[in-house]
């Protein structure tokens, strides 16, 4: 990913590259709204809104879509074939909170994680040690 920011503006926009069968995994920007412009491929998006409704489209070149400011989203390129996009946001700092990363590669306790996905502690751990987690 390339960014190039403008912190006069407070405008951002960055060149998006997702290999075959990839993910952008569930995040949100914190400070600003998102427009994603496909340029190249397909590519699926989608997002929760804050009733816990997932809107999901597959995009087509020349396709644009915007994940609102703040909810959870995320792309996933299902071909077998590059896709390429060019993101755009009204700050120049949108943040970037990735759930994965904040879920299993902190220090939130096991037992919370477990109670909270109504599951047990292996499972969690087993999820931590499959490397659910990007590397930091």
């Amino acid at each position: 990913m390339q960014d190039l920011k403008d912190d006069g503006q407070s405008v951002s926009i960055a060149v998006l590259e997702f290999p075959a069968g990839t993910t952008n995994p569930p995040h949100t920007h914190p400070r600003s709204a998102e427009l994603l412009f496909l340029i190249g491929g397909t590519l699926q998006v989608g997002f929760v809104d804050t009733a816990n409704k997932l809107f999901t489209q597959t995009l087509q070149v020349g396709d644009i879509f915007v994940f609102p400011k703040g909810l959870v989203h995320f792309q996933y390129n299902s071909a077998n074939a590059t896709a390429l996009a060019i993101s755009a946001f009204g700050s120049a700092d949108a943040g970037l909170v990735s759930l994965p990363n904040t879920l299993f590669n902190t220090s939130i306790d096991d037992n919370v994680l477990a109670l909270s996905f109504k599951t047990d502690v292996a499972t969690i751990q087993h999820l931590n040690k499959a490397g659910l987690a990007p590397k930091p």
